[in-house]
């Protein structure tokens, strides 16, 4: 092989415009490519988590409804959306003037609903975190002259409920405050 200084001009300019080439290639795809697919991946995790978190919030609501409380438990609420027969009825159910679907779960992502896709995050694939409040109250039952006859304690369990994505795309409801009931975090 020949020594690269006595190689024909045209060969080194060749060798050096697909060299070139080359790393602008890679440049395009480092500079430009690249974070064009992180943004659009960032933006399906957010708003497929968004709308799982929303078809959890429709299914503490329905829950609320049937048992006049919220639960923390993704299991049983999920089951509870497969299994019980007034929710499947209503996923059922279609609009008779324009036919749509009047189920008050929101399709994902890939165009259908599914109960299982609720019980994780699509970017990391961990669980969703559902915390219910618990309420005690007491009242004091006096006699005519003062003394305490006894003292009612009321546990109060799921009045409230909070929802969380470990990924950090929002929450839904409040602990604290009932007027975040039900409220998501990104409207």
């Amino acid at each position: 092989m020949k020594p690269l200084t006595k190689l024909n001009p045209r060969i080194i300019h060749l060798l050096l415009y697909l060299v070139i080439a080359i790393l602008s290639i890679l440049l395009i795809k480092v500079v430009i490519i690249d974070p064009k697919n992180i943004i659009e991946r960032e933006k399906y995790y957010k708003r497929e988590s968004r709308l799982r978190m929303e078809n959890i919030r429709q299914a503490q609501v329905l829950f609320q409804k049937k048992y006049s409380r919220f639960t923390d438990n993704l299991d049983s609420l999920i089951k509870f959306i497969k299994t019980d027969r007034y929710v499947t009825d209503l996923m059922k159910k279609t609009d008779s003037l324009s036919g749509k679907s009047l189920s008050p779960f929101k399709k994902l992502s890939n165009g259908i609903f599914s109960p299982d896709s609720l019980f994780r995050t699509p970017k990391s694939f961990q669980r969703y975190i559902l915390l219910v409040d618990t309420t005690e109250t007491g009242d004091t039952i006096k006699n005519q002259s003062g003394k305490t006859v006894r003292v009612i304690q009321k546990k109060i369990i799921g009045s409230k409920y909070y929802l969380n994505d470990p990924d950090g795309y929002g929450s839904v409801g409040s602990l604290s405050d009932d007027a975040l009931k039900n409220v998501v975090s990104w409207e």
